[in-house]
């Protein structure tokens, strides 16, 4: 039996745990068809043409843990961005762990999707929201047919959080393999400003597989600020989907940074309803060995007055393989339309790869808009210039390199985040940069 077989006979079993009453009963089963019509995506698929799924799909993968773990905070506390004090919603293997967790309930909701999901109280929000922007592509749809938990939060108008919103997702490795399947709702009304950020953690060196749709709502004039760190160990592989939904005077940007992991795919989807709105799409990627790390962003401009602002820097050594693919739309109503794309890379080996391919569609005539991709080796130039003042060469590399990620750094609004990614990138590049932000 293969992956996508055990998927649809392990559906049929979790549907049986379910409550068919809810509403969220029919989106699940539409949800399988969908999956079981199309599979897995292959290379013959544009949008997948230079990532292969095969080294991923190929192990026996647990869908539903047998086990539930513990663990204790001294033993992950280094995955956490432990220098601040913020609500956390932790999970373990896909479970819920409330002794690692800190939610709230207070003016605000950071609490369960399950709950969220299962409690009349929540039922007008998940029918307003929950799968309204999601796409209908394979990994969503599978996604949405095993949706039963993760992060759920709703910030209510005229509300600033007053602190950062952690969501963590541990795997213990207590499967020979697998496959976790969060699901995130966020939704951040009227006037109100919140920051999360997100990490993927396996603890041990068997394969997992995530596959994960986070929806996220920011309503009239709100400010959703969200940080994706990505280092994983590299036998974790991550299919990470995001869909953003804005509306009129809202600011919402991501950043992502990818360091490890086996496969990476971020698939990263703004659509803008409304005027005046702001986007912001960054990233800084470095991997070597066999890694593969793989963006795909959309922003779809519908309304006129609006920016967008896509910046992404990669490095990629040994064999490791990138992929940039991103698309900016305009519609013909959208005039008056700013919208940036670039995509700059440097190869520190001859086996490393990058394919990369910026897109513009725009169907109005009064935009500004540009996008561009550069591939390229460190400055030799550059290079001697700080070997000639008696920087050795290892060090020299770093700082160049850590020069050409530093303009997505330097809009992270998070100080420890800042800091927490230099000593990543230290790290990734084996050398102590000598400083802190």
């Amino acid at each position: 039996m293969d992956l996508k077989e055990k998927l649809i006979s392990s559906f049929m079993a979790f549907e049986n745990l379910m409550d068919v009453d809810l509403p969220v009963h029919d989106i699940r089963s539409q949800a399988i068809k969908v999956f079981e019509t199309n599979g897995f995506p292959t290379k013959r698929d544009e949008a997948w043409k230079y990532t292969s799924l095969n080294n991923v799909l190929k192990h026996d993968y647990s869908v539903f843990p047998k086990h539930e773990n513990a663990i204790e905070y001294n033993d992950v506390k280094k995955y956490f961005i432990h220098d601040i004090d913020t609500y956390k919603i932790v999970f373990i293997d896909g479970k819920y762990s409330s002794h690692l967790s800190q939610t709230t309930h207070d003016g605000i909701d950071v609490c369960l999707m399950s709950s969220a999901l299962n409690k009349p109280k929540y039922s007008v929000l998940i029918e307003n929201y929950f799968n309204k922007i999601a796409s209908k592509d394979s990994f969503t749809s599978l996604n949405t047919a095993f949706s039963c938990e993760g992060a759920y939060i709703h910030i209510p108008k005229n509300k600033l959080v007053a602190k950062p919103i952690q969501i963590v997702h541990f795997s213990t490795g207590s499967e020979a393999a697998l496959m976790l399947q969060p699901r995130n709702l966020i939704v951040v009304d009227e006037n109100s400003h919140v920051q999360i950020i997100e990490r993927h953690q396996s603890l041990t060196d068997n394969p997992v597989l995530t596959n994960s749709v986070t929806e996220i709502y920011a309503n009239k004039r709100s400010i959703v600020d969200y940080y994706k760190i990505q280092n994983d160990n590299e036998n974790a592989s991550l299919i990470d989907n995001t869909f953003i939904n804005q509306k009129q005077e809202s600011v919402a940007s991501v950043h992502t940074f990818s360091f490890g992991g086996k496969l990476t795919r971020n698939n990263l989807n703004f659509y803008q309803n409304g005027e005046r709105i702001d986007s912001t799409l960054k990233g800084v990627t470095i991997i070597g060995n066999k890694q593969h790390v793989d963006h795909n962003t959309l922003v779809h401009h519908i309304e006129p007055n609006c920016e967008s602002h896509q910046d992404y820097k990669g490095i990629f050594g040994d064999t490791a393989t990138g992929v940039f693919n991103g698309k900016v739309v305009v519609n013909k109503e959208a005039q008056k339309t700013n919208a940036f794309q670039a995509n700059n890379n440097i190869l520190l080996s001859d086996k490393a790869s990058i394919n990369t391919k910026p897109q513009l569609e725009i169907f109005a005539d009064d935009v500004k808009c540009s996008h561009g991709c550069t591939i390229g080796q460190l400055d030799e130039s550059a290079m001697f210039y700080m070997r000639s003042r008696g920087i050795p060469e290892k060090e020299a590399k770093a700082l160049l390199m850590y020069a050409f990620s530093n303009n997505v750094l330097n809009s992270v609004k998070i100080p420890e985040i800042k800091q927490r990614i230099t000593k990543i990138i230290a790290t990734k590049l084996g050398v102590n940069i000598g400083f802190d932000l």
